[in-house]
């Protein structure tokens, strides 16, 4: 997760609105619709595997409560498992949002061509947050778009007993996680986990209450 070649970023799990500014990548001075090249998004280094028998494939959080337990029901934790992160996170309840933000900036191939990455995904709840204006106006700036979304990935897949610590981003910048057990705090905005270690075919997704921000 720490060795992870990345080419120029593009836009879609899931996730960071720096809204203050509209964006760390750009403002209201870019918004002359600079497109950006879609992401290579490949490991160099092997996903975390899941211990068997142990902790690591246990989701965790209040959150949780809310995705459908059927498993014949894409959202649920079963038939996540089962596809990759961005087709995963577009039967989630809870990230219909997120999937639209995903599909504007062009990350869904990205995503889920990506070899073992970890998101952290804002709830429709978090984006709700943003004042509507300000949002329409990231959703509508791709390269904005882009720079916020890839600052919710870290390369490989990190388990609860990885996830403190600082974790280069895909977007560039560093992002912070602090605690341990079940309770972790995001970044400088203190998001919290709502729903952890949710696991796709390609990655390992912590639900947060508020959009990260990367600095500008």
């Amino acid at each position: 997760m720490r060795a992870t070649k990345l080419t120029a970023l593009t836009a879609a799990t899931v996730f960071a609105i720096s809204l203050s500014a509209c964006g760390s990548d750009s403002d209201d001075s870019n918004s002359g619709g600079t497109t950006a090249a879609a992401p290579t998004m490949t490991s160099a280094v092997p996903s975390t595997a899941p211990g068997i028998g142990g902790t690591d494939m246990v989701n965790f959080g209040p959150g949780c409560a809310a995705v459908p337990t059927d498993p014949a029901n894409a959202g649920s934790f079963e038939a996540m498992g089962k596809v990759p992160v961005a087709t995963a996170a577009s039967g989630n309840p809870l990230l219909s949002t997120l999937v639209t933000a995903v599909k504007k900036a062009g990350l869904v191939d990205s995503l889920n061509s990506a070899d073992g990455v970890t998101v952290f995904a804002p709830t429709n709840d978090a984006f709700a947050k943003i004042p509507k204006a300000t949002l329409d106006k990231v959703l509508a700036d791709k390269k904005t778009l882009t720079s916020i979304l890839t600052y919710h990935v870290v390369p490989g897949k990190l388990t609860p007993a990885d996830l403190a610590g600082t974790h280069k981003t895909l977007q560039g910048q560093e992002l912070t996680v602090t605690g341990s057990g079940e309770n972790f705090k995001v970044g400088t905005d203190s998001a919290s986990v709502v729903c952890g270690n949710v696991q796709t075919a390609n990655a390992n997704v912590y639900i947060i209450d508020s959009v990260l921000m990367p600095k500008s």
